[in-house]
């Protein structure tokens, strides 16, 4: 199968009810086809630095703001196809850059950044290798893993829209062959609806909308992970704390 390496469009997120789902899926069944990954777990590995700089940088919203990630489709094994992918996002325009190689070489190259012998004339592995340098001390960060159904415009391919359910997040453990497993990201009955365009809404999708109630939300996945981590270590910092304390004064 051939893959795509290079994409730039536009990105609007939405998170939606059960009841809302089920309103639109006859109206997507109808304008567009699933996509060749069908249903699928999606495996993503996020990098940063140290002190998170990418993350936060990124939940400040900036003009600018780019992502690394190695993600997998359906969990892997040493020779599973898997992507390592820089993510850009500049005044609402997303643009995505990736290569593939197996699982195995593929955490070698995010982790000594150095280009594998079968991808040194690309471009994009020269990008990523430039980006793992530039950044100090990046690592692994975050595993996100989510069930994912994709479709594509029946009349407009370049159209698509992912529901994702499940989705689960872990900032230990980045080894992906051992599954999907983690903290829930999202309430119970609760969807995130990615519609990725190239340029306007289609008519039909827009009308739906407005009849479920559905409105797009800025919503980062890797984002809201590590704002729920950040919360719960504070909150286990201030028990401490606070524990310590009343044996002091006992």
């Amino acid at each position: 199968m051939a893959f795509k390496e290079v994409f730039k469009r536009v990105e609007k997120k939405y998170i939606i009810t059960e009841e809302q789902y089920k309103g639109l899926a006859p109206s997507v069944d109808e304008y567009m086809c699933g996509d060749s990954y069908g249903e699928s777990t999606i495996f993503n590995i996020y990098y940063d630095t140290p002190s998170f700089a990418l993350v936060r940088a990124s939940n400040d919203k900036p003009v600018y703001k780019e992502k690394l990630r190695l993600r997998c489709y359906g969990t892997p094994t040493d020779t599973s196809t898997a992507f390592v992918e820089i993510k850009k996002k500049y005044r609402g325009i997303v643009y995505k850059r990736r290569i593939s190689m197996p699982y195995k070489e593929a955490m070698e190259f995010t982790t000594t950044g150095v280009v594998p012998e079968s991808r040194r004339d690309s471009q994009i592995a020269k990008e990523i290798s430039w980006l793992l340098s530039f950044y100090d001390r990046i690592a692994p960060a975050m595993v996100l893993s989510y069930d994912r159904t994709a479709y594509f415009g029946k009349d407009d391919p370049n159209l698509r829209i992912t529901f994702d359910k499940n989705l689960l997040f872990r900032d230990y453990d980045f080894d992906l062959t051992k599954g999907a497993y983690g903290t829930p990201l999202l309430p119970d009955g609760m969807r995130l609806m990615e519609v990725k365009i190239p340029d306007a809404m289609p008519i039909w999708l827009a009308r739906k909308f407005s009849e479920l109630s559905i409105f797009p939300t800025s919503f980062s996945k890797y984002g809201t992970a590590y704002i729920d981590v950040t919360r719960k270590v504070g909150e286990t910092g201030e028990t401490e704390e606070k524990e310590s304390e009343e044996k002091q004064n006992v």
